[in-house]
């Protein structure tokens, strides 16, 4: 007896058939209930070096996200810039990436991405964004061709792989469905430097918050309603930033750290055990390690000036 379930055709009387599309069944009904929009959460910035509020950051944000009922962490990514960004007191980027990638160790959802550290130029972070939102998509469109399908053929049935013509064309949605959305995750200061002069290119800002999207973590003394109040481009797109309030007051800071450090100061509890053991095993914080790249104009700001004479 032939029996339709949403439009799918199951023969009772054939027991692997209908142990195959049980499976289908259930995941039609569980569909309505997992609407949600994964998200992939990315920290993009010196980490010089990463402290605890860094990890604090990802833990507030998957919080408050997972608490709209409308989104789902998956994953949250932390990508270290390069060295070509130029930035005064800017240790080497290998040194970097092992303290966030031993702060990470022990974290089950946040991972450090390299890309970005090891490319020759400074690399704006919309582009960084743009890399991370297409390899998630590649990733997708890998799953699917590689995901296992059943073929009916008559009296048999197997397993083949779904192969796709690689010069398919694109979808026209700006993310295929069922890709994972890759989110800028920052604190209020980079929220505020967007009105700092040359620091960014405003499509750069326009594409951050329009095509992608921000979860600010706000602190202390910053008010971020009130910059984006006064940013006609931050209020347009006022939907797509999150703010979220740190009610536990965390002031520490990678300024902060480093300083202690030329003093002789402890900083226990501040950065992760294994971090501040790598700090002191490699005395990478002192007096000469803040002069490194004084007196260079910081990466941004040369090219943004330079791209901006007529």
């Amino acid at each position: 007896m032939f029996r339709s379930f949403c439009g799918i055709q199951n023969l009772d009387s054939k027991g692997g058939a209908r142990a195959f599309h049980l499976d289908q069944r259930l995941q039609i009904l569980t569909m309505d209930k997992s609407e949600k929009t994964d998200v992939v959460l990315l920290a993009c910035g010196s980490f010089n070096p990463i402290t605890n509020m860094h990890l604090r950051l990802f833990e507030l944000a998957r919080d408050f996200m997972n608490g709209t009922g409308k989104y789902r962490v998956i994953k949250g990514i932390i990508s270290p810039v390069g060295d070509a960004y130029k930035k005064k007191g800017l240790i080497p980027a290998h040194h970097r990436i092992i303290m966030a990638e031993l702060a990470t160790k022990n974290s089950n959802w946040v991972e450090v991405d390299t890309w970005e550290s090891l490319q020759k130029e400074w690399v704006e972070t919309a582009k960084v964004l743009r890399h991370h939102q297409e390899k998630l998509e590649a990733s997708n469109c890998d799953h699917q061709q590689n995901s296992p399908v059943l073929e009916r053929s008559g009296r048999k049935r197997k397993w083949t792989e779904q192969r796709q013509n690689s010069s398919q064309k694109k979808s026209l949605e700006a993310t295929p469905k069922g890709v994972p959305k890759v989110k800028l995750l920052c604190g209020a200061d980079l929220l505020e430097s967007f009105g700092v002069p040359n620091l960014w290119k405003s499509e750069d800002i326009t594409q951050i918050v329009a095509d992608y999207g921000l979860i600010c973590i706000t602190r202390a003394g910053s008010d971020a309603q009130k910059f984006i109040y006064e940013s006609d481009v931050l209020w347009k797109h006022q939907s797509n930033i999150y703010l979220v309030n740190e009610w536990i007051t965390n002031d520490i800071s990678s300024t902060k750290i480093r300083r202690a450090l030329r003093r002789g100061q402890s900083i226990r509890y501040l950065v992760p055990d294994l971090v501040q053991e790598y700090i002191e095993k490699h005395n990478l914080y002192s007096s000469e390690s803040e002069d490194r790249n004084a007196g260079i104009v910081l990466a941004p700001l040369q090219r943004n000036t330079a791209e901006a004479k007529p």
